[in-house]
């Protein structure tokens, strides 16, 4: 497979990208970011681009691919609602739509969240439910995931300061908390696996909830 990841650079995005790059059938991974990784591997291909809206002077270089893994995103604290809609909304979408010009048939999967709801009373659960159901719109293939808590593994870390202490101070009970409630924990692995097994077989439902990544 030939796939795309989007917001490597964070947490759930380096969970996806380690998986892609250790799994066999896996054969090229292209990184779309505004800065470089840093990371070197044989499989990976870094394209930088200034504006996330606008992909078209990469469009020459877009055909061929199996799945498109969309990790981007920004917590909803401290932004106002229209900067949200843009990272949250317009640029995945925009994203989607480009890639499904060149990939009709790929496996689109945009990381959501729990508790994203497109009538939902809180402005971040509304605006990535309008994204989740544009994403399944405009592909057949296109997935909506919807992780709970996420426990970052095998090195991944949040870069949003907040969330960095506050899973510094959950860690000792953290793993129990994976362990004995499933329903609603994930590792960042075994959300990068999910992710690859959306590519290689789909899933029976669009929307997959915590328990079904499990």
């Amino acid at each position: 497979m030939k796939v795309i990841v989007f917001g490597a650079s964070g947490m759930v995005g380096q969970g996806v990208l380690r998986e892609s790059l250790l799994a066999d059938d896996v054969e090229e991974v292209l990184v779309i970011g505004r800065r470089a990784l840093g990371v070197h591997h044989p499989k990976l291909t870094e394209v930088t681009v200034t504006d996330l809206g606008d992909l078209a002077p990469l469009e020459d270089r877009l055909d061929g691919y199996d799945a498109c893994f969309y990790c981007l995103g920004i917590s909803s604290s401290g932004v106002s609602e229209q900067q949200y809609t843009k990272i949250s909304y317009d640029y995945p979408v925009a994203a989607a739509r480009l890639l499904a010009k060149h990939n009709p048939e790929m496996a689109f999967v945009y990381v959501s969240g729990a508790g994203t709801d497109v009538d939902g009373r809180a402005a971040w659960a509304r605006i990535k439910g309008r994204t989740e159901v544009e994403i399944i719109k405009i592909f057949p293939h296109g997935y909506a995931f919807r992780p709970g808590f996420i426990q970052p593994t095998y090195g991944a870390q949040s870069k949003t300061r907040s969330y960095r202490l506050l899973y510094t101070l959950m860690a000792p009970v953290t793993p129990l908390l994976v362990r004995y409630v499933p329903k609603y924990t994930t590792t960042t692995d075994r959300l990068g696996r999910a992710m690859l097994r959306a590519a290689r077989l789909g899933f029976p439902d669009h929307v997959v909830e915590n328990a079904d990544l499990r």
